[in-house]
């Protein structure tokens, strides 16, 4: 009997493909999130919104990571290492927002709604995909460092003859990241159910406002989950917002007294704007193909003394993250200055299409370092820069980051570890030693 040569071929490519859907081993992302109401039963002040956590967790290639967003609290380092533990994780990252209006619950009870976020995010675990990307748009923050005659940086809340009480012209002063990063996970079916908001920004568009708020994360959040009908979560993860402020800015109220109120339409505006460039990205992502299904992480830790107190000891936490091989997150502990995230998005997006992310204020671990100013914002001075006997050792965030690109380029496997060939190609071929 005679065979079809291309019959045979087909049918063999679709036994081929067929094992290695149907093999435990074909590549596969699983993910899967939930979201918990963390304003405590007791506050100070009067809630004006409500604060929430997130949780994700993602599995490819034997690793296992996840990630907690919230508004207000914390945890320590026993408590992540119970989780990992527990939930088989092997990366724990809490993505603190920095919220100025916060209010936090009991070590206790804030412990048991982390737990109830992971463990509801591992029983709700689905095979995903995964794209991402940045939006660039007019600034909603600035720098509120600001360079003086003198030289000198002064902060926003510092006026003089050229500039007016935390910026109240919206001016766009100094270095920012005009962009959101966005990462989108879906279902097999396309179908969007988990987002991550990335924006460089202190939240705190009202301080001293003397009530209890999310500020304009809790409005991006919600506007975003809202735009996808409330199917999905959508986690705020900061970046390098340690000299970022928002350009809606109201200046407080100066006692719980003060009959004035907080200017709550402020936080509304800017996490809608945020949230529009959000959801527009969000929708215009889709998974690449040809991805890879991988996850590789990579922690270190360096040691600091302070800049003044050369008693003081720092050893920040930091990771890489890697997804897909295409995905670079550096994740840092601390407050970055915004320099660190511009760098660190440029020298990664020149490699081979990876696609960078920034998360700041986010701990696995180690004690946070605060306040880390470029040394040229070291030098220039102002709140975060050099006004506290407490802050870390100059030239301190360069060499995390210098360490972060080390490891992401070990993680590639771009970084050999021994000498690389040396010898001379000839045009026809030839090697010649």
């Amino acid at each position: 009997m005679k065979t079809n040569h291309s019959t045979a071929v087909f049918a063999l490519a679709c036994a081929l493909l067929l094992t290695s859907v149907d093999s435990p081993a074909a590549d596969r992302l699983t993910a899967g999130s939930a979201k918990i109401n963390i304003t405590p039963p007791d506050t100070k002040y009067p809630v004006h919104d409500s604060l929430y956590a997130r949780s994700l967790i993602l599995e490819a290639g034997g690793t296992r990571i996840a990630f907690i967003a919230y508004d207000s609290g914390g945890g320590s380092d026993e408590f992540i290492a119970s989780l990992k533990q527990k939930y088989r994780l092997d990366e724990l990252f809490l993505c603190q927002s920095h919220n100025h209006s916060g209010a936090s619950g009991t070590r206790e009870w804030t412990e048991e709604k982390f737990t109830r976020l992971i463990d509801e995010a591992s029983k709700n675990m689905f095979e995903a995909r995964l794209s991402g990307g940045h939006r660039s748009f007019p600034s909603l923050s600035f720098n509120r460092l600001i360079v003086r005659d003198d030289g000198h940086a002064r902060e926003s809340w510092y006026a003089d003859d050229h500039y007016r009480y935390i910026n109240r012209e919206r001016l766009p002063h100094g270095e920012v990241d005009n962009s959101v990063g966005v990462v989108r996970i879906e279902d097999m079916s396309g179908r969007p159910r988990i987002l991550i908001m990335n924006y460089a920004c202190h939240p705190d568009v009202v301080w001293n406002n003397f009530e209890v708020s999310a500020d304009f994360v809790g409005y991006a959040t919600r506007y975003t989950e809202e735009a996808f009908d409330n199917r999905l979560h959508c986690l705020f993860i900061n970046g390098a917002a340690g000299n970022q402020a928002p350009l809606f800015k109201d200046g407080g109220r100066q006692t719980p007294d003060d009959p004035r109120k907080a200017d709550y339409d402020l936080i509304e505006r800017m996490g809608k704007l945020l949230s529009i460039e959000t959801v527009k990205l969000a929708r215009e992502l889709y998974p690449n193909p040809y991805d890879e299904q991988r996850i590789s992480v990579k922690t270190d830790s360096l040691s600091f003394t302070g800049r003044f107190d050369k008693n003081i000891r720092f050893s920040p936490h930091f990771s890489v993250i890697l997804i897909n091989n295409r995905y670079a997150i550096s994740a840092v502990s601390g407050e970055f200055f915004i320099k660190f995230q511009l760098d660190w998005k440029k020298d990664i997006s020149r490699y081979n299409g990876w696609i960078p992310f920034f998360f700041g204020y986010t701990v696995s671990g180690g004690r946070s370092p605060g306040y880390v100013a470029d040394v040229r914002s070291a030098a220039l001075g102002g709140f975060g820069a050099d006004q506290s006997d407490r802050v870390i050792e100059v030239g301190a965030g360069e060499r995390v980051m210098t360490k972060q690109l080390e490891n992401f380029y070990t993680l590639t496997g771009l970084m050999r570890n021994r000498p690389g060939p040396g010898e001379h190609r000839l045009d026809d071929g030839t090697i010649i030693p």
